[in-house]
């Protein structure tokens, strides 16, 4: 992490396996925010999101489950979409900012999440780069 990243506010981003958030992510890092994509759906550990570098903005992504499943078809996912809902429900609930994905379009997504941003102040750097998956969890 640049000396530059750490002066920006955090952003975590959080939600459900294929809600969008890997794209969010990437997106506002070419914006130049200090966005991170947590793995919150995949810890037993409730408020795990906000103790390692509590985030600036909490975003919560979601979707209805047969979107999700249409984005990415799977016996797997169908099966634990119940169990990441309960693992993301203290995220859920402490979100500064939620938005449902079902029939926004990448750009409609980030467009929300940029004008929030920008109505609560948090300022952008130069773009950063694409966030890597070893970083998911922090």
């Amino acid at each position: 992490m640049t000396e530059q990243t750490k002066r920006l506010p955090l952003i975590k981003v959080v939600g459900p396996c294929a809600v969008g958030k890997s794209t969010l992510t990437d997106r506002l890092r070419q914006l130049g925010y200090n966005a991170r994509q947590i793995a919150q759906e995949h810890s037993d550990v409730p408020d795990m999101w906000r103790r390692i570098d509590p985030p600036d903005v909490l975003i919560f992504l979601d979707a209805r489950d047969d979107t999700l499943l249409q984005r990415r078809p799977s016996q797997t996912l169908a099966a634990i979409l119940p169990r990441e809902r309960r693992r993301l429900a203290h995220a859920r609930a402490h979100a500064d900012l939620f938005i449902r994905t079902d029939d926004l379009t990448p750009e409609e997504v980030l467009a929300r999440v940029v004008a929030f941003l920008k109505a609560r102040g948090i300022p952008a750097g130069p773009p950063l780069p694409p966030q890597r998956p070893g970083q998911l969890r922090r």
